[in-house]
C-alpha cells in the first residue's frame, strides 16, 4: 500500500533574533504528538503555497501573517505517511496569536533549538536552514 504524501508549508516568524517555535497537540501518532514545529499546514488541492499558510495561521493562531520569501524545503518518510515541508521567511505586525491548535510556543534563538523535541521533519529543516 503506497503512502499518503502531504505537501505542508510552515512559518518562519522573526522577532528581532528569535523565532517562534508551537509545540503540536497531543493527538495523532506519537512520533509527532506533543513535538514541537514551526506553525503551517497541509497545503489544500489548487491552493498556492502562500495561500496555504496564510490560511493555516490564521486558523490555527487567529493572526494574520506576511509571507515572504522562500527558505527551504526537505522530504521525509514519517512511518505511515510521508512529508514535503516547505519553510517561508515570514513577519508579523504584532505578537497577539492565539494556540487555537497547540500546546505551547516559545521564541528561541536558532543556538538553542536543541532545547526542544521538534518533529523529524522540522528536525530536517533546521539543519538546512541553520547548518
Amino acid at each position: 500500500m503506497e503512502k499518503k504524501h502531504l505537501n505542508v508549508v510552515c512559518a518562519v516568524i522573526h522577532d528581532g533574533d528569535k523565532i517562534l517555535c508551537t509545540q503540536r497537540l497531543r493527538k495523532g501518532p506519537n512520533y509527532i504528538a506533543e513535538h514541537w514545529e514551526f506553525p503551517g499546514g497541509k497545503v489544500n488541492e489548487g491552493e498556492s503555497d502562500y495561500e496555504a499558510l496564510r490560511r493555516e495561521i490564521l486558523e490555527e493562531m487567529d493572526w494574520n501573517i506576511y509571507v515572504g520569501a522562500k527558505l527551504g524545503s526537505v522530504e521525509y518518510d514519517y512511518p505511515d505517511f510521508s512529508i514535503s515541508l516547505t519553510a517561508y521567511d515570514c513577519m508579523a505586525h504584532d505578537n497577539d496569536f492565539k494556540l487555537l491548535e497547540h500546546i505551547d510556543s516559545c521564541w528561541l534563538k536558532p543556538e538553542e533549538f536543541s532545547k526542544l523535541n521538534w518533529t523529524e521533519a522540522d528536525a530536517a529543516l533546521i539543519k538546512q536552514l541553520w547548518k
